[in-house]
């Protein structure tokens, strides 16, 4: 593995973690429910990890505003467009690989 000082594993971690976050925001057809039933994650998984981070280090964070980050609007606003009624089935599937935490 290339040897990387903390500088630039930091500065790269972060510049994926945008990117992934961009790509997000771009496929709003996406559906958290899809996601976390494929990938065991979602936006409101990014946005929790956001969180804590923040808060580990002393910045109060709510999770309205760790979530206003990761989507780029209020979590509402983005339901109204862009959310979907799940199907029977992909309730059912998420309900199996629920992390403990949803």
């Amino acid at each position: 593995m290339t040897n990387l000082t903390e500088t630039e594993q930091r500065d790269f971690e972060a510049a994926a973690f945008r990117r992934l976050v961009e790509h997000l925001r771009e496929r709003n057809d996406v559906q958290n429910i899809d996601l976390m039933n494929l990938a065991g994650f979602c936006r409101n998984c990014l946005s929790n990890w956001y969180r804590d981070a923040a808060n580990e280090k002393g910045h109060d964070m709510s999770k309205d505003e760790s979530r206003e980050i990761i989507y780029g609007m209020p979590y509402a606003e983005w339901q109204a467009q862009n959310q979907t009624e799940a199907s029977e089935a992909k309730k059912a599937a998420f309900e199996e690989r629920r992390p403990k935490d949803h």
